[in-house]
């Protein structure tokens, strides 16, 4: 594959902490120096950059003296609050050097899960490319716990590159593409060039992360690509160890490209369809599958299965029987509601209820087919034993301040009318 990466306007790179730095001398500055005048060549050509670097963890690491053991959290986040300082100016200062100016964004899931702050951070970011900065970004560590973070910089990527409209995402890892099985542990592992769309077969070739500096893998990667394929975006993995590793790109050296969605998701559609992990998960039949895919709304008497403790406007995952994801969106009710009319006609759900409610559980206008979701045939087998359950996972609570969710969804749609996205 020779990708040319001067024809793209706007790229996204992603660096991993285990290229970035040495868990004995620190920061790899000659390789960072290398990868910013990669980054010169590309923006004095017209492309504007966008960096999502790990390494502050890491490097803070090697700075207070760590060493290899496993940190606390309470370590990590003060090894983030060093590692982040030192980054930012190695990262201005290596840029500096070629002329550019950088700006650092720091992240935390719901910078770009809740949809104004995910506004907010898009139109920051835009505002620093418009005034020839290289934004350099990165997850909020100091803050972040396991259960608020992307937990990989990798879908983090992925997740900026579609939020600002990037025509390309670069992963640059510890290996140089793609293989039908982790090269380290089969001899026979063969390298794909080319992926035209990421299916369970490709999904299946994915390893584990090879560095204690990593948290991703090549599972992570290929969930960023489905991320980025989706809404348009070109992606690249391949290898970043070398020196110069854009220009290495440039010059057709190996490196599996994904190619983008041709009927990739737009505006508003591409955030519901990027959400990393959905409040709920609802499972439908047959039936339900056919009208989704025709472009149709998503009807309670479709629903075979509720689970999770969402609020109206929140995202869920649809399902088919046998587990795969179709589609998400933004679900019209409330978790213990949505158990309550799962399976029921449009005529009964005002006598179960007690009050006129929406006809759909998800309306069109809030919905995305994923990439896997169209590989799902109408005719899929629906088990004659599913059932709808309530189970321990709804709570009692789950409707209170539901309203003001819808009110911020509703209020964020009315925004974009307004921007004209």
């Amino acid at each position: 594959m020779a990708a040319q990466l001067k024809k793209y306007r706007r790229i996204t790179v992603k660096i991993g902490s285990a290229l970035l730095v040495d868990r004995t001398t620190g920061l790899k500055r000659d390789w960072l120096a290398s990868l910013a005048d990669d980054i010169g060549v590309l923006a004095e050509g017209g492309a504007e950059i966008l960096v999502v670097s790990s390494g502050a963890i890491a490097l803070g690491r090697t700075i207070l003296g760590l060493g290899k053991r496993a940190l606390k959290l309470e370590e990590s986040q003060a090894a983030a609050a060093v590692g982040q300082i030192a980054l930012a100016g190695a990262w201005s200062d290596a840029l500096g050097k070629g002329g550019l100016k950088s700006g650092q964004i720091l992240l935390t899931l719901g910078d770009t899960e809740e949809r104004r702050r995910y506004l907010n951070a898009r139109a920051t970011i835009s505002t620093l490319l418009k005034m020839k900065a290289v934004p350099v970004i990165n997850e909020n560590d100091t803050v972040a716990t396991s259960e608020i973070r992307y937990g990989d910089n990798d879908r983090l990527a992925a997740r900026v590159a579609t939020m600002m409209g990037a025509d390309l995402l670069v992963l640059l890892s510890d290996i140089d593409g793609l293989y039908t099985a982790p090269p380290a542990r089969d001899q026979h592992a063969r390298f794909i060039a080319v992926v035209d769309r990421i299916t369970p077969d490709i999904e299946a070739m994915a390893g584990a992360a090879a560095s204690e500096f990593s948290r991703g893998g090549m599972r992570t990667k290929l969930d960023a690509g489905k991320i980025a394929t989706a809404a348009g975006t070109a992606m690249i993995i391949t290898s970043g160890t070398r020196l110069s590793p854009l220009m290495a790109i440039e010059r057709g050296e190996r490196a599996t490209f994904f190619r983008p969605s041709a009927n990739p998701v737009k505006g508003y559609k591409t955030w519901i369809a990027g959400q990393l992990e959905p409040a709920g998960r609802l499972t439908v039949d047959a039936g339900a599958i056919g009208a989704l895919l025709s472009g149709k709304s998503l009807l309670p008497a479709g629903v075979k299965l509720v689970s999770g403790n969402f609020s109206r406007g929140d995202t869920v995952a649809i399902l088919s029987p046998e587990g795969r994801e179709i589609a998400r969106g933004l679900v019209a009710y409330d978790a213990a509601d949505a158990v309550r009319i799962a399976g029921l006609k449009t005529a009964e759900i005002e006598t179960v209820l007690g009050y006129e409610a929406r006809s759909a559980m998800i309306h069109r206008d809030d919905l995305v087919v994923s990439h896997s979701g169209d590989q799902v045939r109408a005719g899929d087998q629906v088990r004659a034993g599913d059932q709808v359950r309530a189970g321990d996972q709804v709570r009692a609570g789950d409707q209170v301040g539901a309203g003001d969710q819808v009110q911020a969804a509703e209020q964020a749609v009315s925004d974009e009318e307004h921007s004209g996205e």
